[in-house]
């Protein structure tokens, strides 16, 4: 987990943007993920987190971001996962 936060922080020092920005945003570029459900104490992190969109990651800041919270994945996707020819990862650069 500490990588993840490592590799946010480094890219919110790059974009001048907030570690939650950069997550949302990160988040929206996801091409399984439609929309996202946020959530504020106060009208300010409302505007905050409202402050993700409007902007997008670098082809090489996503890539940072997906090696840093990439996790093996379960079974069957372990397995699908071996053979590459068949089952190739989806492009999402």
């Amino acid at each position: 987990m500490y990588n993840i936060v490592d590799a946010l922080d480094e890219v919110a020092e790059e974009t001048g943007k907030s570690v939650a920005q950069v997550s949302l945003n990160w988040l929206l570029q996801r091409p399984t993920v439609a929309n996202l459900v946020i959530g504020a104490r106060n009208e300010e992190q409302l505007k905050q987190n409202l402050a993700a969109i409007g902007w997008n990651l670098t082809t090489d800041q996503v890539k940072k971001l997906d090696a840093a919270s990439e996790v093996d994945p379960i079974y069957p996707y372990w397995h699908q996962r071996q053979n590459i020819k068949l089952n190739p990862l989806p492009n999402f650069y």
